[in-house]
């Protein structure tokens, strides 16, 4: 949902801060008012390219701010992940966008410079745009599909995730493919190069312990003379003339004391414990001194040979056991299909043939279960149209089957619009009245509410060329629509006014020198809406369109 929006130098507006809130908002002034300037800063925060001539006159730059709260954030987040823009905190997501006269525009997601390309992504996900001259993203074949897909129900979408599966596999197989493919019969030599590598590798212990113990085993038998000397020092500071030669005297002047206060038992006890535990070191420091004294050449040799073999083998593959272990499994695999590349191409391509039969199956399975869903959305939103005005109109889905799999399968999706009867069905991009657009997507989007997870939707001119009960009931389907979704709509029809749950109203003033456009918020404003609703019907300050215009409202008080 959309808290607020601050929108600065943009157009004919000079400054605007609104608090927003969820539900239906509508957007009315006179014609000419500027109420375009709303859907421009959304446009400009959904990522759309912009002129410079956006900016107000007399300024240097403009700029547009957004916070929103998601109550779902686990689809914008991994889109920030991805594009590696910090993630939102709180459901919150702060967008701010400038575009200067002068120099590049500025673009920020949640505090982090940002691209253009990178707002664009995120706006397919927060913003869908109804009305003249806005991308939508219903016009995109691959959206038409997902929308189907999900609206084909919880086990169409585990059937496709199962697919999804199956085809990463597939495709795992065919690059392997390749690369059995791409390899090249090695020469004699290539052969004894890599057969010597191998054998190198073999006379090692490559696990992370046994490098360990090599490196450890080399630090100290190449430092024996100084641990000579070491240990030679700890035997003297331990032994007779050190420490053990102290402790007997000690122990008895302990047992001495024991006998004559029994408070010092336990003490004379720990004091021949640590008596024989020093024992017990002096011993295992004399054991490790007696291998650091051992100058066996041929121990030497045999340590320091296999250190620098691992040294060389590092030097090669890299600086850990695991990247030198990786090198030698694939030096392995190379030679092992050196001896039989055609019977190894044979095999994969036989697993991937099996594979592809599988998948096809699983992609036919998908397309019927698209098909019968795709009769169903058709024939509800063809039932919304009509009570949308269209009397004749037809809405016609599409599912054609493709030679080639893909991840979604081996369906192609499109959706048709015949808005009278005679007429050819053409996809949705390819309708020529704007109004007729918006109120079809309109019915899309009613009918698919459950399933379209977009927050925020933005109508323009969905109530062009319609009147009476027609406005009336395109304002119901609206408000409705916003039970899932936040829902912005420009009107000039008070019959859609009149249902709005939040009313913004735009105004343009006008002196000798300059024009200024300003958005309020007239909701809750005693009278406000009376009067703006009897402007749109006619005249403010009549008394039989201020009386129409207090029905309106009290009709959809009762509501």
């Amino acid at each position: 949902m959309l808290c607020s929006l601050r929108i600065k130098n943009l157009a004919l507006m000079d400054a605007a801060t609104l608090e927003l809130g969820a539900g239906f908002t509508v957007v009315t002034g006179e014609t000419g008012a500027g109420k375009s300037i709303l859907l421009g800063a959304l446009s400009l925060l959904a990522g759309n390219r912009a002129p410079k001539t956006i900016v107000r006159k007399g300024s240097d730059a403009c700029e547009v701010e957004a916070i929103l709260h998601l109550a779902n954030t686990t689809s914008v987040d991994a889109l920030l992940t991805s594009l590696g823009l910090p993630t939102c905190e709180e459901g919150q997501l702060i967008l701010r966008r400038s575009v200067s006269t002068t120099k590049p525009g500025r673009i920020h997601i949640n505090g982090n410079a940002a691209t253009l390309a990178q707002l664009e992504n995120l706006g397919e996900i927060w913003i869908d745009f109804h009305g003249p001259g806005e991308p939508q993203k219903l016009f995109h074949e691959r959206h038409q599909l997902e929308l189907l897909d999900l609206f084909a129900g919880p086990a169409h979408t585990s059937a496709l995730a199962h697919y999804h599966e199956n085809y990463a596999a597939w495709r795992a197989m065919l690059r392997n493919i390749e690369a059995i493919r791409s390899q090249e019969k090695m020469s004699e030599d290539e052969i004894n190069f890599v057969q010597s590598q191998l054998e190198r590798m073999g006379a090692l212990d490559l696990s992370t312990e046994g490098i360990a113990t090599l490196e450890r085993d080399f630090k100290r038998i190449t430092s024996t003379r100084e641990l000579r000397e070491l240990f030679t020092q700890m035997d003297a500071q331990l032994g007779d003339e050190g420490l053990a030669g102290k402790f007997p005297a000690a122990l008895r002047t302990a047992r001495e004391i024991a006998s004559l206060d029994e408070a010092a038992d336990d003490l004379e006890k720990r004091l021949s414990a640590l008596a024989i535990e020093l024992a017990d070191i002096q011993a295992d420091f004399s054991h490790l001194g007696g291998d650091a004294g051992n100058d066996d050449p041929q121990a030497l040799e045999n340590i320091s040979s296999r250190m620098n073999q691992w040294l060389e083998l590092r030097r090669k593959y890299g600086p850990a056991p695991e990247t030198v272990r990786a090198k030698r499994d694939a030096l392995t695999n190379k030679l092992a299909l050196q001896s039989d590349i055609t019977g190894a191409l044979e095999k994969a391509c036989a697993k991937a043939a099996k594979a592809e039969t599988d998948l096809r199956e699983l992609a036919a399975a998908l397309r019927q279960t698209r098909r019968e869903a795709a009769t169903t959305l058709a024939t509800a939103a063809s039932r919304m149209l009509s009570k949308l005005g269209f009397k004749k109109a037809d809405l016609r889905i599409q599912v054609t089957t493709t030679p080639q799999l893909d991840d979604s399968g081996d369906s192609a999706c499109q959706f048709l619009f015949l808005p009278n009867a005679g007429q050819d069905a053409l996809p949705l991009n390819k309708i020529a009245s704007s109004g007729e657009m918006a109120r079809v997507m309109l019915a899309l989007k009613t009918v698919l509410a459950s399933v379209d997870h977009t927050p925020v939707l933005v109508f323009d001119e969905v109530d062009a060329n319609v009147g009476g009960e027609i406005g009336a009931q395109v304002g119901r389907e609206l408000a409705l629509l916003a039970d899932r979704h936040q829902v912005f709509c420009v009107t000039h029809l008070p019959q859609v006014a009149a249902q709005g749950h939040r009313h913004l109203e735009v105004r343009k003033s006008q002196t000798e020198d300059a024009t200024t456009v300003s958005i309020h918020d007239i909701h809750d404003i005693p009278g406000a809406r009376e009067e703006e609703l009897a402007r749109m019907i006619g005249d403010r300050q009549s008394t039989s369109a201020l009386t129409h215009a207090r029905e309106l409202l009290s009709r959809q008080a009762k509501a």
